[in-house]
């Protein structure tokens, strides 16, 4: 599928966040290890989170849909004793932390995923989770995995050796479907969504911060509580209407129920740096997450230096960052960020050659970019930009379109459905000019 967008001035509205896709994935994966029902509101209902729904029930757990609301039937769960397939499509989160549940019970099983996904490296999962005591193969390091039932040990330490929520998650689910204790030490904070969740259903989880660092402990001995779950809204969805409204002329939007966890808030923090007009109000918390509604309106941006130590908390909206970035007065710098090579597509590569495309100035290298921003930029002629099958990338670039007299072009723009199926319709709402081709 291809999309297209042009110069949009005065986008104005309000609009509900959709449901944040990774918590949608953790709700239905620690819901299942439940031993009562619960039903889960607020769930993202696009490729990825669906995905992971599908998986679970080839493992023998009853999950049902019913218009907005997602029911785990644990009452009903029949854990399979025979091998079982299960395709992820495109969800790295989801193959993830499913394996991590696998692991830890005792299930003989085969993930498999789409192209894009088993090119992505698994070693960061296999390692840890066979000295825990799992047996899986890989294809050279990626998928399809092969789990052969075992037993894991019954207390673990481990180092984290890069930021990744998506590694902490699958290791904190193993040991919680395997009743291990277990103690991670983080060297640089990641995503806490996982942790706040299991503390939310009673687990016995505690974290000790210092220095930077951080180490979270997690005790099974005590029984998870079966409670409803409500989902808050996805800030990386948020992000891309942010931006929006920042970089085109007489703009003012609100975005409600949005996700403002700490370990998330900081592209925030960054894009107020920059001089973004952003007032956040209505704050509460949600099922262990803090949430908001965010004012944004149009703003003068000027470039800065963003530090290492953030590149963890904002891996999902570099792209989008880097569109802001195209647009503010100076220099925008970008380092640490080589995780962005293993996302759904190269993710350096594919910034580089989209900022290319609309003649943006920028230097790089294997872990770092940096932008040299134009207030004043703009293009003669439509350009086509390639997505590589990677919605972020796609929906950056079709945000960048906003600015332009001339159409912008992305073309394979399908897997936009994998996180905000309803990009199309909220933009339009607004008064943006992007659509499908």
């Amino acid at each position: 599928m291809k999309a297209s967008s042009k110069k949009s001035n005065n986008l104005q509205g309000t609009v509900t966040c959709p449901g944040d896709k990774s918590i949608s994935q953790r709700s239905v994966i620690i819901g299942s290890l439940l031993d009562e029902d619960i039903q889960i509101s607020g769930f993202l209902f696009a490729e990825d989170p669906l995905s992971t729904i599908v998986a679970l029930r080839n493992l023998g757990h009853e999950i049902e849909i019913d218009n907005d609301i997602v029911s785990v039937k644990n009452s009903r769960k029949n854990i399979s004793d025979q091998k079982v397939s299960c395709n992820l499509g495109n969800s790295g989160t989801g193959f993830r932390l499913i394996s991590g549940l696998i692991a830890g019970q005792e299930i003989d099983a085969e993930l498999t995923g789409d192209d894009s996904l088993s090119k992505r490296p698994m070693n960061r999962i296999i390692k840890p989770l066979n000295e825990m005591g799992a047996k899986i193969e890989s294809n050279k390091g990626c998928a399809p995995l092969t789990f052969n039932k075992s037993q894991l040990v019954k207390e673990f330490l481990y180092e984290m050796p890069i930021a990744s929520a998506q590694l902490k998650s699958c290791l904190l689910l193993a040991a919680i479907s395997s009743n291990m204790k277990l103690t991670l030490h983080e060297n640089k904070v990641s995503r806490d969504h996982t942790e706040r969740m299991l503390k939310y259903f009673g687990a016995n989880i505690t974290t000790k911060k210092y220095e930077g660092m951080q180490d979270i402990i997690l005790d099974t001995n005590n029984k998870l509580e079966a409670k409803d779950y409500s989902v808050v809204g996805d800030f990386s969805s948020a992000s891309f209407l942010i931006v929006a409204a920042l970089i085109t002329k007489d703009s003012s939007i609100t975005i409600k129920n949005v996700g403002i966890n700490e370990t998330r808030f900081t592209l925030l923090e960054i894009l107020i740096k920059m001089g973004s007009n952003i007032n956040i109000k209505n704050h509460s918390i949600c099922c262990g997450e803090k949430v908001a509604d965010i004012e944004v309106s149009s703003s003068t941006l000027t470039g800065i230096s963003i530090d290492e130590e953030s590149i963890p908390k904002i891996i999902d909206e570099i792209p989008i960052l880097s569109i802001a970035a195209s647009f503010a007065e100076g220099e925008t710098s970008i380092t640490g960020a080589g995780e962005l090579r293993f996302k759904e597509s190269d993710r350096l590569m594919a910034i580089e050659e989209g900022l290319n495309k609309l003649g943006v100035s920028y230097k790089s290298s294997d872990d770092s970019i940096v932008i040299m921003g134009n207030r004043d930029l703009n293009i003669s002629k439509e350009v086509n930009i390639e997505s590589f099958g990677d919605h972020r990338i796609a929906m950056s670039f079709l945000i960048a379109g906003l600015r332009f007299d001339s159409e912008v072009h992305v073309n394979d723009c399908k897997n936009i459905d994998t996180s905000f199926p309803s990009f199309f319709e909220t933009f339009s709402s607004l008064g943006a000019d992007i659509k499908t081709i």
